[in-house]
């Protein structure tokens, strides 16, 4: 326990994460609305949209549109998420958000092909390209990220030795073009993670590369995604993803359950009750959880939008 942070830094992603899986198209104007509420809830940084093909994922058409319509707030980074560089070209072209170089890595040479229709030498091959491009946009690269990294549903378990040697894959890149990758994300895509699994290959990557911070993206489908936030946390690290109201799942990833991030409200009330900074109104954010829920029109899996936070309840207990 003498590992845990006093601070963590959340992405959230459910903007992005949740509505690019909904069967029902969520209307432009919805999207925005909970981008802007989200605005105001402490969250610093929000991954609005995704710059995919629209016939391979259809919820994410109007990512321009959304980008134009949201109102931003001072001290907030928008962003989005982009596979190629044709989606990159798309985020620039925006003029609004928060841009910053990342490499990609899959540890499922299986997931690769039906994510991004390649292999693993055209994905390597692909990085130095990607490099170049950001460079010659003024873009910093300084984030790596690994791809289901803890197990693939179409190929098992994942070595944690071949974690190590794919981020080490990927310093070497950005070294040889002259960048130096301080932030490391470490996917668990498919939901094949476990607190002792996480340990295992959190603690594999820190002793290989000390000098670089971790961040943990990890989903709910099988019950464990708080868990093993919690297992990464007791291992030092601060940067975590999460989906307002557990929002989200990957499309091509052949999920049987629900497969949304971990619930951001859920893992701050964690936090909070941890001693864990996080700079969030969770009472804020529980109220955006409830909205995010009447967006998509079904329960979602988030715990703190019904139960309430502790300190509410604290609160109430306090006034009586």
């Amino acid at each position: 326990m003498t590992d845990l942070p006093s601070r963590v830094f959340i992405k959230e992603e459910g903007p992005r994460e949740g509505f690019q899986i909904e069967k029902r198209l969520i209307p432009t104007t919805e999207k925005i609305r909970l981008v802007d509420a989200l605005s105001d809830t402490g969250l610093d940084y929000i991954q609005v949209t995704s710059f995919v093909h629209p016939g391979k994922v259809p919820g994410m058409a109007d990512a321009e549109a959304v980008v134009a319509g949201m109102t931003p707030r001072d001290g907030v980074r928008y962003a989005g998420l982009w596979l190629n560089q044709q989606g990159l070209i798309r985020a620039i072209a925006t003029g609004r958000l928060y841009l910053e170089g990342k490499l990609t890595l899959y540890a499922s040479d299986a997931f690769l092909k039906r994510n991004q229709n390649r292999d693993p030498q055209q994905q390597l091959a692909a990085q130095p390209e990607l490099v170049k491009m950001y460079q010659a946009h003024g873009i910093p690269v300084r984030t790596g990220f690994v791809t289901a990294a803890f197990g693939c549903n179409f190929e098992g378990d994942v070595a944690p030795a071949k974690i190590v040697a794919l981020v080490n894959e990927m310093r070497a890149i950005a070294r040889d073009q002259g960048e130096d990758l301080s932030l490391i994300g470490l996917g668990d895509t498919m939901a094949w993670a476990t607190p002792e699994r996480i340990r295992r290959v959190v603690g594999m990557v820190q002793d290989a590369n000390p000098d670089v911070d971790l961040s943990l993206h990890l989903h709910d489908t099988r019950g464990l995604g708080l868990a093993n936030a919690y297992a990464g946390l007791q291992m030092g690290v601060q940067h975590f993803d999460a989906a307002v109201a557990g929002l989200g799942g990957c499309p091509f990833a052949a999920h049987a359950g629900a497969a949304g991030n971990i619930c951001t409200e859920d893992f701050v009330l964690m936090c909070e009750e941890m001693g864990i900074e996080t700079g969030v109104d969770l009472e804020k954010l529980a109220e955006c959880a409830r909205l995010a829920e009447e967006i998509v029109g079904h329960p979602l899996p988030g715990k703190v939008k019904t139960g309430g936070s502790l300190a509410a309840l604290r609160s109430r207990i306090a006034a009586s």
